[in-house]
């Protein structure tokens, strides 16, 4: 259960890459969409944290 737990966080960071490659290259051409996927990114890279501080929290309770 904790491996899968672990591997859904780094999707969080993947699609976090993704969004940021994807504002980078619409931001000379649709402004606000390339504001969309920042904001995107900024909620990806929270839930990888948010999901790995929960995660590290319930491994040390069970120690």
């Amino acid at each position: 259960m904790m491996k899968i737990s672990k591997f859904f966080e780094f999707v969080y960071l993947a699609a976090a890459v993704f969004f940021l490659y994807e504002a980078v290259n619409i931001w000379n051409t649709e402004r606000n969409k390339a504001y969309l996927f920042l904001l995107f990114v900024f909620i990806a890279v929270f839930m990888f944290f948010f999901r790995r501080h929960f995660r590290n929290k319930y491994q040390n309770r069970n120690k």
